[in-house]
């Protein structure tokens, strides 16, 4: 059932299943301890696995001119997933540099404003 929730296959649906044994810690005390033992070393550990899959996603890109439709099949994620990992972007799109406005935009408020 994990699995078909997660996606998970081989050593990723391990770390599924441990995140579900956390979970199901019946003590109160020691499954917030335990969840925070695994905080404390998750952020770390999520960066140097993004990197991972960053380098490898240049290297096919870059090196092996392989198309981002065809490596995002390979990778089992969209094609906007891929162009993200190339510009360096993680996390929602929230934490992505807004686009910026042209000069006319700009100007036309300005010229709103003082009047």
């Amino acid at each position: 059932m994990a699995e078909e929730q997660t996606g998970g296959r081989g050593e990723a649906q391990r770390v599924f299943d441990a995140l579900e044994a956390l979970k199901a810690i019946e003590d109160e005390a020691a499954r917030a301890r335990e969840i925070s033992v695994f905080l404390r070393a998750y952020g770390p550990k999520i960066k140097e696995l993004s990197d991972l899959r960053r380098e490898f996603v240049l290297d096919q890109r870059q090196q092996q001119g392989v198309s981002v439709r065809k490596l995002a099949a390979r990778l089992d994620v969209s094609p906007s997933t891929i162009q993200d990992i190339e510009r360096g972007y993680s996390g929602s799109g929230k934490t992505r540099p807004r686009k910026a406005k042209d000069d006319a935009d700009a100007g036309d408020r300005d010229d709103h404003a003082s009047g």
